[in-house]
């Protein structure tokens, strides 16, 4: 099969598309045929082996990386199954969490694929489930976002940021979106109630205060978006910074988690973390209409590095996606 290896740690040139062998899957797994692979900011920190200490903490390789194919989430077709599999059958269409998507064929654990929405392409399936997830958990449990209350979501036209503004809206509240001009009027367009170009105008400067404030863009100080909080409102942290760092997004976690005992407002950071359940319900949400996946643009498996350094660079609108096959 064709796949993206990486056999050292670097920017997204280091990539390379090969032929490799199928991937093995054990009893509980499944192999699934990927026809569409997200791009996340997470895969490019991963590519590069960035922040550092996270060579240290494990799950990444020390001084080369422990997964060789790259790409960990997308949507394609079940193959074959492992014999304990009583869930998915060979032939259903499915999207979730595959170690490698960025091939032909990936390895799943066969709790950790969904069915896919049946009116979704497999390209829009694929950008659901580390975004969709990722902002479910951010607006419904970090932020326990409730029908009524001002939300603001900082980086709104981005992938984690596009999900959040449909979610907060399908939960009944009032959404700010705040992002580039030229994306003010796709964010209006999927559910803020209110867009904030931050080239003109500046969300903290304290003249409207939110109940939860999402942070997908690491752009502001912790105190100036506390500025723009209610004083018992919450603010949610899920930036990961830019290439190069030590500590990355770690060291604002550390100071978060200092400053949150000492303060009325709820700070709360957003480990990354997986669970079924977050896949169903965005699922559902999809289905009955209340979200729709943003997508900005695809690239085939072959220009995959290219498609990394687009979302490196943090103006994607929605999600970019691989399409396989």
């Amino acid at each position: 099969m064709k796949a993206i290896v990486q056999e050292r740690f670097g920017p997204p040139d280091v990539l390379q598309l090969v032929d490799t062998d199928l991937p093995h899957i054990g009893p509980d797994d499944v192999l699934v045929r990927v026809h569409a692979a997200a791009v996340n900011p997470y895969d490019w920190h991963m590519v590069r082996g960035d922040p550092y200490i996270a060579r240290l903490i494990g799950g990444v390789g020390l001084t080369r990386p422990k997964q060789r194919v790259a790409g960990v989430d997308g949507a394609g077709q079940v193959a074959a199954v492992g014999s304990r599999v009583r869930g998915p059958a060979p032939g259903d269409e499915v999207l979730g969490w595959f170690d490698g998507s960025f091939a032909e064929y990936a390895r799943a654990d066969a709790d950790r694929v969904v069915p896919k929405p049946a009116g979704l392409t497999f390209e829009q399936a694929a950008a659901v489930p580390m975004t969709g997830q990722t902002a479910l958990r951010a607006i419904r449990d970090a932020g326990q976002v409730q029908a009524g209350q001002r939300v603001l979501i900082n980086g709104a036209a981005g992938g984690v940021g596009s999900f959040a503004v449909q979610i907060a809206a399908a939960l009944g509240a009032e959404v700010t979106g705040v992002c580039s001009t030229r994306n003010v009027e796709l964010v209006g367009s999927i559910g803020a109630a209110h867009v904030i170009d931050y080239t003109a105008e500046d969300f903290t400067d304290g003249r409207t205060r939110y109940d939860v404030i999402l942070d997908n863009a690491g752009s502001q100080p912790l105190g100036r978006l506390r500025r723009a909080l209610t004083p018992t409102g919450t603010l949610v942290f899920n930036a990961g910074g830019s290439p190069g760092h030590l500590l990355g997004p770690i060291a604002t976690i550390l100071r978060v988690a200092v400053l949150d005992g000492l303060v009325r407002q709820r700070l709360r950071p957003l480990p990354s973390t997986w669970a079924r359940e977050h896949l169903l319900v965005v699922t559902e949400l999809v289905e009955t209409g209340q979200v729709t996946p943003v997508l900005d643009r695809s690239y085939p498996l072959a220009d995959t590095a290219a498609a990394l350094r687009h979302v490196e660079d943090g103006h994607a609108r929605g999600k970019v996606v691989i399409t396989v096959t």
